[in-house]
């Protein structure tokens, strides 16, 4: 997601436009209304992969009794989770956050009927969802109101995990990412695989104007093989300007690709990339 996930930004050029200041809020109805006319969507185009992958994640047999846990990196106030786990749409959460009654709201009282809301559209499918993100107020607002089980601000750019993350990574069989792949390292997945106990599937949405392959690298010499689709791309939002757009193109051919009719038309770009372990 378009977010300071961490403060690894090592290979994002001075052209791309930060969020920062939208995950510090105590509620998402910030983070919904800056992004709205953007019309920022690789949520909604990760929703039916995430919800296929962690089905199958969960089908196979490791040797561990509870259903393993997905872990959303770069999480923000749950969107993901949400979508994976509730009868919900991304268009739905924007028009209930953007409305007037919505806004009227305080956060308290946003939370309260947000806890209420998400309990009733529980898909019973529903599996455990971590969240990590250093935006502190936003995986909190996720937790309070049942779209995280757990959540963690550990900056793995920075260190190693906690305590508490540690002993969540025991549990989890599957990352997930949409977007934060402009936003953190190689060493984030470095750390968090060397945590895990389990069998680990990684299903991301990486923009095409930063590689990703250090972190192929890195998932191959944790035993994940990584395939892609470079022939279908996903849109993530539309440019927040023209310097935005300028770096997009310069950013996609740098890396080889080309940006006509995608990023030329106006819209980040996506890859889906999926790793599972070489034996799987």
């Amino acid at each position: 997601m378009a977010r300071s996930c961490s403060g690894g930004t090592e290979g994002v050029a001075d052209g791309k436009a930060r969020f920062d200041d939208i995950y510090d809020r105590p509620d998402p109805r910030a983070y919904f209304g800056r992004l709205a006319p953007l019309e920022y969507e690789i949520p909604h185009h990760a929703q039916p992969v995430f919800r296929q992958v962690a089905a199958e994640r969960a089908a196979l047999d490791d040797g561990c009794p509870r259903r393993p846990a997905v872990l959303d990196v770069c999480c923000s106030y749950g969107i993901n989770a949400a979508l994976l786990n509730h009868d919900i749409t991304l268009g739905q959460m924007y028009e209930r956050y953007t409305s007037p009654a919505c806004r009227a709201m305080s956060t308290a009282e946003l939370a309260a009927l947000d806890k209420e809301f998400y309990a009733e559209r529980r898909r019973p499918d529903a599996v455990p969802v971590f969240g990590l993100d250093v935006a502190a107020p936003a995986v909190r607002y996720a937790v309070e109101v049942g779209l995280l089980d757990a959540a963690f601000t550990d900056d793995l750019e920075q260190g190693s995990p906690g305590p508490g993350l540690r002993r969540a990574l025991s549990e989890v069989g599957l990352i997930t990412l949409t977007g934060g792949g402009s936003y953190i390292t190689a060493r984030t997945f470095a750390a968090l695989l060397d945590g895990t106990r389990r069998p680990v599937w990684v299903s991301a949405f990486v923009l095409r104007t930063v590689s990703y392959h250090p972190i192929v690298r890195t998932l191959a010499a944790h035993g994940l093989g990584t395939t892609v689709d470079a022939s279908r791309t996903y849109p993530q939002r539309l440019f927040a300007d023209e310097r935005e757009r300028r770096y997009a193109i310069a950013a996609v051919r740098a890396l080889g690709g080309d940006p006509a009719g995608r990023e030329e038309h106006g819209r980040f770009q996506s890859l889906r990339y999926e790793s599972r372990p070489d034996t799987a």
